[in-house]
């Protein structure tokens, strides 16, 4: 009985064992059960970035799409790549670039119009290696933009946080389109109607008119019946990458944000030895190099005995290497920095300056090597490429050096990926293969001459070679020929001043003789 009179339920003991002694509530031998971990900061955002394929893509988002895609199918399926790669790489940015902005998200729209615009050298450029190179960093760039990455981690894993995103954009779309059916089913088969009969009537009446009249035929638009397979896989890829763009836009992954955890801090005298000894062997090289940075000509062939091929060979590649390392050194070397005090943070700043600054020389002393060399033997494609590259480097040194004056650098991974999109663009804009006929054409480079070098160039270099004197210019353009564009899918701004040049070029010289070019073939090292 209770306190209160009332029966108190039955409680059943524990079970017996087989002795007939109450077993324990678990074995022995098992630990009880614990709690759930609570979910990680990553793995909330995981999850809410698919479940944000649950929502119904917007009708904006679906029209641009759809027309994107449209753009894409006309104009991408092309012989040769020109504006219409251009004009399609702008638009597929037409539904993200208003959630970008809603975002306030500047840097991914400062990266997203560095990649636009190096897919905008296919219209602008020939050169075919030029063109694979800012397409490849108009890639990488896009897909840091349209995943908003800030982070190393999120920069590094942006290619498969965008394929995430893409596949996340499949059931989006497809949820939108149900959502636009179930709710437009009457008007959406209407405009569907009207479109089909408007393109019967306009196929039948257009084929008959231009079979009755060849010079009205002359400005209708060419199709091809067997193209329409490859247009319509374009399509339909550009409109998918329109709405994975869109949707990555306006549901950034969560994970973008998160940052590598710091390392633990050495202590300074640890940390001190192999940074103070590795920055003091970079100020040792350096100023043994000061001789060729001021005097270069004097200093290789006086006092080392060399010659300029000699000297700007020895050690280029292992410079380049250098400068890459040291950034992964100065990246290591500042998570370790000892920082617990201003004495510490002032000692770090000090010695990781320090070797920034005696890279900065090495880049230097790079970069007149190759000076050098190319003085001596001209300038080529890979020549001008590699010093493009260390010129991106030294930048990006420049930037480390700031970022560590405050010993904040969140804005760096990004900026990296701007500066090399910058370089690269510069590299574009700048005509190189047009800079390589100038700089071998001059009077002291002729002797070193490679006609069949010259000859081999794309036709941004066509003006250029046009600009040379005789018997040299009719050397270089003969035979020469380019592809002339036919409408704006293929429009190139090279190509079509390339064109206009050969269709006035008169041959001055006998190129048939077989002294007149052959002083020029064959020279360059």
């Amino acid at each position: 009985m209770s306190d209160a009179g009332e029966p108190t339920a039955p409680t059943d003991p524990p079970p017996a064992g087989p002795t007939g002694v109450a077993a324990p509530p678990h074995p022995p031998w098992q630990a009880p059960a614990l709690p759930p971990a609570p979910p990680t900061r990553f793995a909330l955002a995981r999850d809410a970035f698919w479940a944000a394929r649950t929502v119904p893509a917007p009708v904006p988002v679906l029209a641009t799409a759809a027309g994107v895609g449209v753009l894409g199918g006309v104009l991408l399926v092309a012989d040769l790549p020109g504006l219409g790669a251009a004009l399609v790489a702008l638009a597929v940015w037409g539904a993200a670039v208003p959630a970008l902005v809603r975002r306030r998200a500047w840097n991914a729209l400062v990266t997203a119009a560095l990649a636009v615009a190096l897919v905008a050298m296919v219209a602008v450029r020939d050169a075919g290696w030029v063109l694979a190179l800012c397409v490849v960093v108009a890639v990488l760039a896009g897909m840091v933009a349209a995943t908003s990455a800030t982070s190393a981690p999120a920069v590094l894993l942006s290619p498969l946080t965008w394929a995430s995103g893409a596949l996340r954009a499949v059931p989006w779309v497809r949820r939108g389109v149900g959502t636009l059916l179930g709710t437009r089913r009457a008007q959406l088969l209407v405009a569907l109607r009207s479109v089909a009969v408007t393109v019967v009537l306009l196929l039948v009446f257009g084929a008959l008119f231009a079979s009755a009249d060849s010079v009205f035929a002359s400005y209708l638009p060419s199709f091809d019946v067997g193209m329409l397979p490859a247009r319509v896989f374009a399509g339909v890829l550009v409109a998918l990458l329109t709405a994975s763009l869109a949707h990555l836009a306006i549901a950034p992954p969560g994970w973008s944000d998160h940052r590598l955890p710091e390392g633990r801090p050495a202590r300074r005298g640890e940390w001190l030895l192999p940074v103070g000894a590795l920055a003091a062997l970079v100020l040792a090289f350096v100023l043994v190099q000061v001789g060729a940075l001021v005097d270069g000509h004097r200093h290789v062939l006086d006092t080392l005995g060399l010659s300029y091929a000699q000297y700007a060979r020895q050690g280029f590649a292992q410079l380049v290497v250098v400068t890459a390392l040291t950034l992964v050194v100065v990246g290591v070397a500042a998570r370790r920095a000892p920082r617990a005090t201003p004495q510490d943070r002032l000692v770090s700043r000090v010695a990781l300056g320090v070797l920034c600054v005696g890279t900065l020389g090495v880049v230097a002393s790079a970069l007149r090597r190759m000076d050098l060399y190319v003085e001596a033997f001209g300038l080529t494609r890979l020549r001008l490429l590699v010093l493009v590259a260390e010129v991106a480097l030294a930048v990006i040194l420049v930037l480390v050096m700031v970022a560590g004056i405050r010993w904040r650098g969140t804005w760096l991974p990004v900026a990296v990926v701007q500066v090399v999109a910058v370089a690269m663009l510069g590299l574009a804009l700048a005509d190189p293969d047009a800079q390589i006929v100038r700089h071998n054409t001059t009077g002291e480079a002729r002797a070193q001459l490679d006609l069949g070098y010259l000859r081999g160039l794309s036709a941004d270099a066509v003006p250029a070679l046009d600009a040379l004197d005789e018997p040299l210019r009719s050397c270089a353009l003969a035979f020469r020929e380019v592809a002339v564009p036919t409408g704006v899918a293929d429009a190139n701004l090279s190509r079509w001043r390339a064109a206009w040049v050969l269709a006035f070029e008169e041959q001055e010289v006998d190129v048939t003789d077989s002294g007149t070019c052959a002083q020029w073939d064959g020279r360059t090292p």
